[in-house]
């Protein structure tokens, strides 16, 4: 199927896309064979439902019908949990949801803002099955879709923790944990707007050095860790014996932040934009900081 449509058409069609594989997920929550362990009959019902527009991503040969599902998905999870649970404590619940919700509207309104239609596809999808060559289903299948499913799900697991375990828990971490999110989220959405006004005004091979892009070279993946953070901290608070496996989903996201996401821009900013090599030597990769000064 070819994807020449209008941004509007697109994303009418994405929406419907995710609301198949949503009813698809639902489905098997209500009709499908219980496990006994409800965090795993939702990793199930998400997965499904990643098949679903993974379908659709072949469907119509564009991989990006998958990049909001990233943030869709979170909010829905915390309120099946939640609507689960036997006896949760109401505070720890809406300050997790709060941020989560806050974070999910940041991150799905700057897709919409950015997506220009699915004449358009990420740039890394195409170079992710080309370097696959014959398995490149597998390779999207895999890579694109089922892999950020997971890191996604563990990443929410401290979540799952903080609106299912009863009990006030440290009740001084959990508003810990919201203000780091909420600094977190709102950290991303300044660096968004200040690139979006960038990228309106820039010259040919121009680059960002300005405002948060001025003490760290990504700074919207630094806020990105930052959330994932948080709710990780949130878990703690509800069960601070399991502190010891609960930032896991936090250091996934990092590794493939620092190991992947981040050199894979790095590489490409500096092959089309000759400046950028100035703004590497100057300006912090990742943790924001004031910028060094310029080589003379």
């Amino acid at each position: 199927m070819t994807a020449n449509r209008s941004k509007g058409a697109s994303l009418a069609l994405v929406t419907v896309a995710y609301v198949i594989a949503l009813a698809v997920a639902a489905a098997w929550l209500a009709w499908g064979p219980d496990t006994g362990r409800l965090w795993l009959d939702t990793l199930i019902a998400d997965v499904l439902a990643t098949l679903v527009v993974f379908g659709f991503s072949r469907a119509y040969r564009n991989s990006s019908f998958y990049d909001a599902y990233w943030s869709v998905v979170p909010p829905v999870l915390l309120f099946w949990w939640w609507s689960q649970a036997a006896d949760p404590d109401p505070l720890r619940c809406g300050l997790v949801a709060a941020v989560v919700v806050l974070w999910a509207v940041r991150l799905t309104g700057n897709w919409v803002y950015a997506f220009p239609g699915l004449h358009h596809e990420d740039w890394r999808y195409p170079m992710f099955r080309d370097r696959a060559g014959r398995f490149e289903v597998l390779a999207d299948l895999v890579a694109i879709h089922l892999i950020p499913t997971l890191q996604v799900f563990l990443g929410m697991v401290p979540v799952y923790v903080a609106v299912t375990t009863p009990g006030r828990g440290w009740v001084w971490l959990s508003g810990v944990a919201f203000v780091i999110g909420v600094a977190a989220v709102a950290l991303e959405l300044v660096a968004d707007n200040q690139m979006h006004r960038f990228a309106r005004t820039r010259r040919p091979g121009e680059v960002m050095d300005r405002g948060l892009w001025g003490w760290s070279r990504h700074p919207n993946y630094f806020g990105e860790f930052g959330f994932w953070f948080a709710l990780a901290l949130f878990g703690v608070a509800a069960a601070p014996a399991q502190a010891w496996w609960l930032f896991a989903g936090a250091a996934v996201m990092l590794a493939m932040f620092l190991g992947a996401s981040i050199p894979m821009m790095e590489q490409r900013s500096l092959a089309r934009r000759p400046g950028y090599a100035d703004v590497v030597d100057r300006v912090s990769r990742f943790v924001p900081r004031p910028p060094r000064r310029a080589r003379v």
